[in-house]
């Protein structure tokens, strides 16, 4: 009977139909490749860095002044932005929607780090104080102790009262005896 049934379920289920749930499934191809979230933020992180230099502000005005000074002087069959500057603002635009993305995503991986740090300086805040009001308690409880601990003054104090008070029995004693 078993092998009966066997055979109507192969019958009734292609075989690639079925799938084994001990073991994992065949990684699907991706349309996209795979990259490095952080070796690009990183990247990222240093366009940025350079995009808000003078060096860079100084090469691209080094480079928009050839440019305009080629297509403006070269001769006719020589310029390579004939226009009035089209391929020019076409190049500025192309860096400006490419840099904006960048510094964005510099800004926002410097927003999480410093969110990490501002968490660490506040638990690292919250134990200081812990460790504050800890000390302070017991500080407060040794002056409380030390409050009802004799004291070498007090002993000394003490003691010379006691002798006083043995010299005056002493001397109460022998004006006793000799009257």
């Amino acid at each position: 009977m078993a092998a009966a049934d066997r055979e109507r379920e192969n019958r009734a289920e292609p075989r690639s139909h079925r799938f084994r749930l001990d073991q994992p499934r065949t990684p699907r191809p991706k349309l996209l490749p795979d990259y490095d979230p952080e070796a690009f933020g990183r990247l990222s992180e240093r366009i940025a860095r350079f995009l808000g230099t003078g060096r860079f502000i100084v090469w691209m005005t080094v480079v928009i002044i050839l440019w305009v000074v080629w297509n403006v002087s070269a001769p006719a069959h020589l310029r390579f932005d004939e226009y009035p500057f089209i391929f020019l603002t076409l190049m500025l635009s192309l860096q400006a929607s490419y840099a904006a993305p960048l510094i964005l995503l510099a800004q926002n991986r410097q927003d999480d780090r410093d969110r990490v740090n501002l968490e660490q300086d506040r638990k690292q805040n919250e134990r200081s104080i812990a460790d504050t009001e800890y000390l302070t308690r017991e500080i407060a409880s040794l002056r409380m102790g030390l409050g009802e601990v004799a004291t070498r003054d007090w002993m000394r104090s003490e003691l010379q009262d006691l002798v006083k008070e043995l010299e005056e029995q002493r001397h109460g004693q022998r004006d006793a005896g000799d009257r």
